[in-house]
């Protein structure tokens, strides 16, 4: 069982951003899977409970309401016992039970599509496999009316891939994961605009799917990490100062790009990793498209473009 002291820690970071009321709606949902999921296991072998606890976490990272961290706590209960979410709907009302069901319609909708063969040879392959997995993912969008059926689904995605990850496991079960979730999952992140999610799947079904360039492009990141994150900070901190003195309010991020996108841009354009200028990225959000631009402007005249 997950120990009381990691218990604490979930709560404080499961409510982050809620009313006391909503709080204690959490707490009482966290309370209820604790006791539900008991030591029952998935298929990959990680705790339920531990799982769910993952996949509630993500949610609350993403600023999502309360309905939907709830959901994200209790829906693996209903896939082991679809009659329990009469009882979520008792217990949480019905808004959670609605996001519950929808996530078990996904995960349904996705076991009775993806496992079925492709037919084509030659050329048509590609094509007719393209077209399925589109369809597939037109298909998801479609059944989920509320799109935080959708989160709560890609946020249990990267919680298993974590999961993976974590246990440092490479076989036929993480490579497929690792592919759907590529093809189906992380397309619809991104679709979504959820980049902080698109970014990690990608990241992380790429690990499954080419382990050993994964390995090399990590390895030759890490070997400049200080430097690089000192560079991101440091460039953070004077386009802070410019806006400042400029009166712009804008909210300034970085983060060196992720593993998956450097490999893209190396293959795309047949680049070595030294030949690479843009292993960094800056995120300035504005109020208007009037200030984008000036911002625009503000920037290139700090870095000028090559």
């Amino acid at each position: 069982m997950v120990s009381t002291a990691a218990l604490g820690d979930a709560t404080t970071q499961l409510v982050q951003g809620l009313s006391p009321e909503e709080c204690a709606r959490v707490q009482h949902a966290l309370d209820y899977a604790a006791a539900a999921y008991g030591e029952r296991t998935l298929a990959s072998h990680q705790n339920a409970f531990e799982f769910s606890l993952g996949v509630a976490g993500t949610l609350a990272y993403l600023r999502s309401d309360a309905e939907t961290r709830i959901a994200g706590l209790l829906f693996e209960l209903a896939m082991f016992d679809p009659a329990i979410v009469e009882t979520l709907e008792q217990l949480f009302g019905s808004e959670v039970a609605t996001l519950v069901r929808g996530v078990q319609q996904l995960i349904r909708l996705r076991d009775l599509t993806v496992a079925q063969p492709v037919l084509g040879r030659g050329k048509n392959a590609a094509q007719e496999a393209a077209a399925h997995i589109e369809t597939l993912r037109k298909m998801l969008l479609a059944m989920a009316s509320d799109m935080r059926v959708v989160l709560v689904r890609l946020s249990s995605c990267a919680t298993m891939l974590r999961w993976f990850a974590e246990q440092k496991r490479f076989d036929d079960t993480t490579r497929d994961y690792g592919r759907e979730v590529m093809d189906l999952y992380a397309p619809l992140a991104n679709r979504l605009g959820i980049w902080q999610l698109k970014w990690e799947l990608e990241d992380l079904s790429f690990r499954f799917l080419q382990p050993d360039t994964y390995k090399r492009i990590a390895r030759m990141l890490e070997e400049k990490r200080m430097a690089r994150e000192g560079f991101v900070q440091s460039s953070i901190d004077r386009l802070e100062g410019e806006l400042k003195s400029a009166g712009i309010k804008a909210e300034v991020s970085g983060r060196p790009k992720h593993i998956y996108s450097i490999w893209n841009k190396m293959r795309g354009k047949e680049l070595d990793f030294s030949e690479l200028y843009d292993v960094r990225a800056f995120r300035v959000i504005v109020p208007d498209v009037k200030t984008c631009y000036s911002v625009l402007g503000l920037v290139h005249n700090i870095w000028t473009p090559i």
